[in-house]
C-alpha cells in the first residue's frame, strides 16, 4: 500500500504543529486508520530511544504513541541536537553522524534528503495515512535552496498541507496570509486549509476574523483549536524551559519545593514533567543563585553539553550554593549530564564534547566520568539495588550518554538493554542517601520510586498514575482537537485526492 498524506505546517516555530500531529495520530488511531507520524528534520536535544537504540525526537515518539505505534528511526531520519550557539551532532537515521557549523550542514543537503525520502516511502508503504510535521516556517525564504523537511517534502510526497498559527502571540492575519503569499504558487497550491491555534475566550468574536482569513485568504479555515491547559504531555523544545524560568515564583509553604537548573544546553527536559504533575509539587527553573532560595530539592538535568554546563554553574555561583546547600543536607539529584557533574571529575582525552582535557566536578558524590566517542542509547529496565524500601523493586527508562562513569556507591543494576539480558551497574548515593544520581532519564515516571522520593523529602500528597495521567492527555487533546476541526472538510482534503 502507499499511504495517503497530509502534512502540518506553521507560521512559526511553537505554533503548535507538533501537539496537532500528536492530536490527528490519535484521532485517526482510535478510528481504525493504521496512521503514523513523520518529521523529516528535528532540532532538539529532547531525544527518544527506540527499541533498537536509535534517537529520534521525543515529539516523534510521542506521536508514534498517540498513534499506538512503537516509535522507529524512519519516523525521524534526521535529528539536530545543538551543541553551542552554532554547532551541533547530527543524529541521522538514530546514530551519531556528524558535528556540524551551522554554516556547513546544508552542504550535505543530498545526503540527507536521500534518507528522508527513504524513510517516508517505508513508512508510507507499510500505513494508510501519514500525518507529516514540518519545522519552524516554510516561509523562511533564506533557508529555502536547503530544505528538506517543510514544502519539498509535501512536494515529493504530494501531500495536502494545513497551515496553522498561534493567536495566542497576536499577529494571526499576517502569520497566516503572510506565510501564505510568501509562498511559491506551486506551494500555495498545496495549502488546503488554515489552522487558528491556541484561542481564548468566546469564540463568536472571531467570526468576522475567520471570514477576513478564508476571504483573503481563498482557503478555508478548519477550525478554531482552544488554549488547552493541563495537559501531562512533554514539549518539543527548551523554549518552555525558558518560559518557566523566567515565570518561577516562590513556592507556597504548603508545596514541596524543587528547583531543576535551567541549563544552558538542557536536554531531556521532560524527565520532570511527572513530578511537576502531581499535586502539593512546585517545580521552578532556576538559572541564577539568587532564584535558588531553599527548596526541598534541586535537581541538575542532563545536558547536551556537560563541561560547558558546569562552566556555566561556577560563573553563575549556583556550584558553590548547590555545595553549601548539600553540606547543609539539602537533597541534591543529578541524571547523566547533571550526574557526571556531581562526581569528583569529568575527562574528555578525545575531545568528545570540549577543548579541555580534565575537570573537577561538585565533588557531592565518589565517582569519576571519561567521555567516549561510542554515545549509550539503550532502552532499559533496571533493579534497585539500595533507596530502601525499594530494595529489590524494578524500573524502567532510557540511557543517551557519551560518558562512561565509574562509581564506587552504585545503587542501579540495569539487566535489560534495549531487549538484550545484561549485568550494568549505575549510579551513586551519598552516605545520608540525600545526594544521588544516575543515567537513566525517565526515572520519575516510574510511579514507586517517584512517590517514594518525594515522601522522603516530606511530600504529603495523593499518588497518582503517571501513565494513566498521560493517556488521559492524549484522549483529552485529541477530544479537543476532534471537536475543533471541520472533520468531513479534512476528510474530503485527506482522501478525495
Amino acid at each position: 500500500m502507499t499511504a495517503k498524506t497530509l502534512m502540518i505546517q506553521g507560521s512559526s516555530s511553537s505554533a503548535g504543529k507538533s501537539l496537532l500531529v500528536t492530536a490527528l495520530c490519535r484521532i485517526y488511531a482510535r478510528r481504525g486508520i493504521k496512521v503514523a507520524p513523520f518529521k523529516a528534520q528535528n532540532m532538539s536535544n529532547n531525544a527518544a530511544v527506540c527499541a533498537d537504540g536509535s534517537e529520534i525526537g521525543r515529539a516523534q515518539a510521542l506521536q508514534a504513541v498517540a498513534a499506538k505505534l512503537a516509535p522507529t528511526v524512519d519516523m525521524n531520519p534526521v535529528l539536530i541536537k545543538p551543541e553551542a550557539d552554532s554547532r551541533s551532532q547530527i543524529v541521522l537515521m538514530g546514530r551519531p553522524w556528524k558535528t556540524l557549523e551551522a554554516k556547513t550542514y546544508y552542504e550535505k543537503k543530498q545526503i540527507l534528503w536521500e534518507h528522508v525520502t527513504q524513510s517516508l516511502d517505508r513508512l508510507r508503504a507499510e500505513h494508510e495515512l501519514v500525518i507529516i510535521e514540518g519545522a519552524g516556517s516554510p516561509a523562511e525564504l533564506n533557508l529555502r535552496y536547503g530544505d528538506i523537511v517543510n514544502m519539498a517534502v509535501a512536494q515529493y510526497a504530494k501531500s495536502p498541507v494545513l497551515l496553522i498559527g498561534d493567536i495566542d502571540r497576536g499577529g494571526i492575519f499576517a502569520q497566516l496570509l503572510g506565510t501564505l503569499w510568501l509562498l511559491e504558487p506551486d506551494e500555495r497550491a498545496l495549502i488546503r486549509g488554515f489552522v487558528v491555534n491556541k484561542f481564548r475566550g468566546d469564540l463568536s468574536l472571531f467570526e468576522d476574523g475567520i471570514q477576513i482569513i478564508e476571504q483573503k485568504g481563498g482557503i478555508p479555515v478548519l477550525g478554531v483549536v482552544p488554549y488547552l491547559k493541563g495537559l501531562s504531555l512533554p514539549d518539543e523544545d527548551a523554549v518552555s524551559v525558558e518560559a518557566a524560568s523566567l515565570a518561577a515564583q516562590p513556592a507556597s509553604p504548603a508545596q514541596t519545593d524543587i528547583a531543576i537548573l535551567a541549563l544552558p544546553r538542557i536536554a531531556n527536559f521532560d524527565d520532570f514533567d511527572a513530578l511537576r504533575a502531581e499535586p502539593g509539587v512546585h517545580i521552578r527553573h532556576v538559572d541564577s543563585a539568587s532564584q535558588l532560595g531553599t527548596p526541598h530539592a534541586i535537581i541538575i538535568p542532563g545536558t547536551k553539553s556537560t563541561m560547558a554546563d558546569l562552566n556555566w554553574l561556577r560563573q553563575t555561583g549556583l556550584a558553590d550554593a548547590i555545595i553549601r546547600f548539600a553540606k547543609q543536607g539539602g537533597a541534591v539529584v543529578g541524571i547523566c549530564g547533571g550526574y557526571q557533574m556531581l562526581g569528583q571529575s569529568i575527562h574528555d582525552p578525545l575531545h568528545v564534547e570540549s577543548h579541555d582535557d580534565s575537570m573537577h566536578g561538585l565533588e557531592l558524590l565518589p565517582l569519576v566520568t571519561t567521555f567516549a566517542e561510542k554515545k549509550a542509547t539503550h532502552q532499559v529496565d533496571a533493579r534497585i539495588l539500595g533507596f530502601s524500601t525499594l530494595a529489590g523493586e524494578t524500573i524502567t527508562g532510557y540511557e543517551i550518554h557519551a560518558g562512561e562513569t565509574h562509581s564506587k556507591t552504585q545503587w542501579l543494576e540495569i539487566f535489560h538493554r534495549n531487549g538484550e539480558q545484561v549485568s550494568v551497574k549505575d549510579g551513586a548515593v551519598s552516605p545520608n542517601g540525600k545526594v544521588w544520581g544516575c543515567y537513566l532519564h525517565g526515572l520519575f515516571q516510574n510511579d514507586n520510586f517517584r512517590h517514594a522520593w518525594l515522601k522522603s523529602l516530606g511530600w504529603q500528597g495523593e499518588a497518582s498514575s503517571q501513565s494513566v495521567r498521560f493517556e488521559e492527555s492524549l484522549e483529552a487533546l485529541a477530544d479537543a482537537v476532534e471537536s475543533a476541526l471541520n472533520m468531513p472538510l479534512l476528510e474530503k482534503i485527506i482522501w478525495e485526492r
